[in-house]
């Protein structure tokens, strides 16, 4: 038999015992939980006048309004995610427009410069000196759309004014109104031209809101209200519905919102879960790099209450925690290379986090 022939004959033996040996199991990354029952919310509840104004103009949508009510409640910022054309910015400057409060929208831009948003000194030739002319941060409502569009730099020049309330200028420092609160906006499937926040960044945002697509309905509502021209009329119609001082003496309602003992331990747990998962559930073990901070235990009952509050309930249950957990967590997981490789998100390890834990 010659050198060829021998080759191909255990060329072919090989095939044949590689296919009568049994195929290795392929890896199957952690199944996200059915979807968690949200809170139904009062219809005659608080901040229903302020709900049925935002309705006016947005079909669908109710958990990201919701969410973007829970962040006003509890004096945070919000991000949000989504897809180009899922009536992100509509939403965002609907609620701006329904409060009695300045608004200031800024599109962020790769050109953007710090100064273009905190202000600067510019010289005064006829007295001889620098003032400060402030930027559109010092407003009540600042809406950031495609905040990851703009460099990192003008990025940081939201640090100070997201967690201090103050913004410094030229060696002087300016406090911000109280009530100051940035919604930002971004597409996660644009990579050519953005720039990722960073952690500490997003650590600054309360709740990171995924917007989904619209049910067939909601769908074919949208269109029949475009296509009758309504939607248009309806933004220039919306009234400011809801005053500083009221939004005020609702913050103050929120908190007096019972959260027992047990609950509280809840939290931390969850909190405290994420940054070492493998302990809970052991096939988490390699996909989570850093978990969440302590900021992220507070904002997550915080946000639980204000949920509670706006149901009409003046006490937090473990389902108003499991309502918010994935908009107050997933921002702030930092997940591994083998989460990466295995298709893992965030949103899988806090579902399957939130399944192992027993409830209080």
């Amino acid at each position: 038999m010659s050198q060829w022939s021998r080759g191909v004959r255990g060329a072919a033996e090989a095939s044949a015992a590689s296919a009568d040996a049994p195929t290795p199991p392929v890896h199957q990354p952690p199944v996200v939980d059915p979807s968690i029952p949200q809170p139904t919310l009062a219809v005659d509840g608080p901040f229903a006048d302020l709900r049925d104004q935002i309705g006016r103009v947005i079909v669908g949508q109710d958990e990201l309004v919701t969410r973007l009510l829970v962040a006003l409640l509890c004096d945070g910022h919000c991000l949000v995610e989504g897809v180009p054309g899922l009536a992100k910015s509509l939403t965002v400057s609907t609620l701006a427009a329904c409060i009695d409060a300045d608004y200031a929208r800024l599109q962020f831009t790769p050109d953007l410069l710090p100064a273009d948003l905190t202000g600067s000194e510019i010289y005064n030739a006829a007295e001889s000196k620098f003032e400060v002319r402030t930027g559109p941060l010092f407003t009540n409502v600042l809406f950031a759309d495609e905040i990851n569009r703009a460099p990192a730099k003008v990025q940081s020049a939201l640090l100070e004014a997201m967690q201090e309330r103050q913004v410094s200028i030229g060696g002087q420092t300016f406090r911000l109104p109280p009530l100051f609160l940035v919604l930002a906006t971004q597409n996660p499937i644009e990579q050519e031209g953005t720039y990722p926040l960073p952690e500490a960044q997003l650590d600054r945002f309360l709740l990171n809101v995924r917007v989904d697509y619209p049910g067939e309905l909601e769908e074919r509502e949208v269109l029949d209200r475009t296509l009758a021209g309504a939607i248009d009329s309806e933004a220039s119609a919306v009234d400011a519905v809801l005053g500083q001082a009221e939004l005020l003496a609702a913050r103050a309602s929120v908190g007096e919102v019972r959260m027992e003992a047990r609950l509280r331990d809840y939290i931390v747990e969850i909190v405290r879960a994420t940054r070492s998962p493998g302990r809970l559930v052991r096939d988490l073990g390699t996909y989570v790099d850093y978990g969440a901070s302590p900021r992220a235990t507070t904002a997550l009952a915080i946000s639980a209450r204000a949920l509670a509050w706006l149901s009409g309930r003046d006490y937090a249950t473990p389902d108003d925690v499991k309502a918010v957990a994935h908009d107050a967590l997933r921002h702030r997981l930092v997940l591994s290379y083998e989460a990466e490789a295995d298709a893992v998100s965030a949103d899988d390890v806090i579902s399957r986090l939130l399944t192992a834990l027993p409830l209080p």
